[in-house]
Formats: structure tokens, C-alpha cells, sequence
């Protein structure tokens, strides 16, 4: 065990028996006689533990403490064993990571607490940060205020009035809406809720959110879970609606190596075919973004159904090559 947990393991001896003798230290915590006591001392001397030598029962233990409920020492931040701090420290990156400083001001209290505790151990919170890379890619910035607004209403529950900019549209419209649910996909973030003014369900860019201003007064419609699924989560990537359709695509044997092995959506299906290409089926209501991923793998895919996306496809690759 590291020394993280050699910390655990005597704040839960101590704790548990009158007096710990150094031989059963040394046997629990299976490290030398100088280990334990260089633990002992970093204990007393860096996380203010009185931890003290009993002559009498002939080991040690915590000096009372009346001012604590119970009256014994309670070592600070140890509710977790070292591979649980990694794996907390790591989280906390990946989120930080998502879009940066966005949510900084509410998860830095915890992270510094984090990296304090895992300072006290064998590898250092920036160790392990270096260790750990997040590339971005088409990731737009959001402004922390309207994130903070939004979450805010998410789980007050409460409504909001939001200014939306419909990039398709060039127009800015005001809307008020019952938050439902933050998604964060393909590296940007999105807010599904009810429109009050289009009577609906909708997905709107958190980016694209010029202002958001909290209705405390409103409390926000709520949309049970499978009607959101059904409206906002069958059809493919972002971009959904009820009307469900298939596309059913075939990769060159090239390609199949890389797209078997990818999540289009959750209900998929695909096989390969005798001369090693992959015939894959996926569901979409809104061709948008399917479209763009068919394009991205360029002559290695063909589009077998329906001949409405195949045609669309097809317009896309003309509109290409004119640019050339």
C-alpha cells in the first residue's frame, strides 16, 4: 500500500483499539520499524494529529479531544483510500476539462482539498494531471453567467427566459422555457426543455444563448423521461424529432475495422458481409448531422437507404467538387 493508505489504515487502528503496539503497525501496514514512525511523525506534524505514546498500555493512540463530538481526533479529508483519490482527482479533470473555467468557481473549494490529500500520498496532484490529456475539437465557449443561470433553473426547477440566437436563421428570438436536462455532446453543451412559445420540446445550443434570466416566480413545466427519450433521444446525435426513420450504410472492408467498433446510437446494428465491408443501421429523424459523419469517411461509405439521404449525400459531394 502507499503511503495514503498506510494514513487510513492507522487513523482506523487508532480508532478502533485502545493503544497499537509499533510491532502491529509494522505487521499491518507491512513496512518497516523507521516507515511507521516517519508516518506517525508526518501525521502529527502536518495533519495535527495527537497521536501519543502510552507508557502504560504500551502503544499508541489519540489524545482525547473534548471539544470533538465523541471526543476523539477526526483526521482530516481520509474518507478515501488512494485509488479512490486518483479516481477522483481524474474526474475532477475531465470535467474541468470540458470546457474550461466554466465550472471552476464551484468544483476549485474541492479540487484544492483533493490535491492537498493527494500531495500527502506517492504522486502528486500535478503528477497525475500531467498524465492526463483532453483534446478538443469544434468546441464553442459558453459564457459561465448563462451556464450558471441555466443550472441554476435546472435544479430549482424553475422556468427561464433565454435569448436565442438561431444561427440557421441569422435571427435572435426571446423564448421562456422549462429546463429539463444539460447535454453535453461532441464537446459542446445543450439544453433540452420545454418552449413555451413553440408549445414543444426543444435542444438549444448553450452557446447560442445570448442572456438567460431566472423566472423564481414560474416553477418549471416538468416532462417525464420517456417523453423527453422519445422526442429528443431516438433520433441520431443532436438532432431529433418523433418521425424516426433508418439509414442503412455499407463501409469498405477498410473502413469496417474502425466503424465496427464505433457507437453511432444506442440502437444500431450491423454485420459484416462476405467481402469483409460492413453493412451498419442506424436510426435518425433529422439528416443533418448524419450526413456530415457519412461525408467524413468519404468514397470508404455508401449510402443504400433511403434514397432521400442518398440523394441529399449526393447533393452535398456535388456542391464539394463545384468548390474545386
Amino acid at each position: 500500500m502507499d503511503r495514503t493508505e498506510r494514513f487510513y489504515t492507522i487513523d482506523r487502528l487508532l480508532r478502533n483499539r485502545r493503544a497499537v503496539s509499533l510491532r502491529q503497525l509494522m505487521e499491518e501496514l507491512e513496512v518497516s520499524r523507521a516507515t511507521v514512525r516517519r508516518d506517525l511523525e508526518y501525521m502529527r506534524d502536518r495533519m495535527a494529529a495527537p497521536i501519543l505514546w502510552d507508557p502504560a498500555l504500551r502503544g499508541y493512540c489519540y489524545e482525547p479531544d473534548e471539544d470533538n463530538e465523541g471526543g476523539r481526533y477526526a483526521l482530516p479529508g481520509l474518507w478515501f483510500n488512494a485509488s479512490e483519490v486518483y479516481a477522483l482527482l481524474t474526474m475532477d479533470h475531465l470535467l474541468t476539462s470540458l470546457q474550461p473555467g466554466l465550472l471552476e468557481p464551484h468544483i476549485e473549494p474541492l479540487r484544492a482539498r483533493v490535491r492537498r490529500l493527494l500531495d500527502s500520498g506517492d504522486h502528486s496532484a500535478r503528477e497525475v494531471q500531467k498524465r492526463i490529456r483532453v483534446l478538443h475539437m469544434a468546441s464553442r465557449q459558453t459564457d459561465r453567467r448563462v451556464f450558471g443561470c441555466i443550472a441554476h433553473a435546472l435544479l430549482g426547477r424553475w422556468r427561464l427566459t433565454i435569448r436565442h440566437l438561431n444561427r440557421q436563421a441569422g435571427e435572435t428570438t426571446e423564448r421562456l422555457v422549462s429546463p429539463q436536462r444539460l447535454a453535453h455532446y461532441r464537446d459542446n453543451w445543450y439544453l433540452d426543455g420545454w418552449c413555451h412559445l413553440r408549445k414543444g420540446l426543444r435542444s438549444f445550443a448553450v452557446d447560442a444563448i445570448e442572456h438567460a434570466e431566472l423566472c423564481d416566480t414560474q416553477s418549471a413545466r416538468e416532462v417525464s423521461e420517456s417523453t423527453l427519450e422519445k422526442a429528443l433521444g431516438t433520433g441520431y446525435g443532436i438532432f431529433a424529432g418523433e418521425k424516426i426513420r433508418e439509414a442503412i450504410l455499407r463501409f469498405s472492408p477498410t473502413a469496417a475495422r474502425w466503424v465496427a467498433s464505433e457507437k453511432w446510437h444506442s440502437r444500431q446494428a450491423g454485420f459484416f458481409e462476405s467481402d469483409g465491408s460492413y453493412r451498419l443501421t442506424v436510426p435518425y429523424s433529422k439528416e443533418t448531422e448524419l450526413v456530415m459523419d457519412i461525408l467524413r469517411h468519404g468514397p470508404d461509405v455508401e449510402v443504400l437507404a433511403p434514397a432521400s439521404l442518398r440523394d441529399r449525400v449526393q447533393e452535398q459531394l456535388n456542391a464539394t467538387l463545384a468548390q474545386y
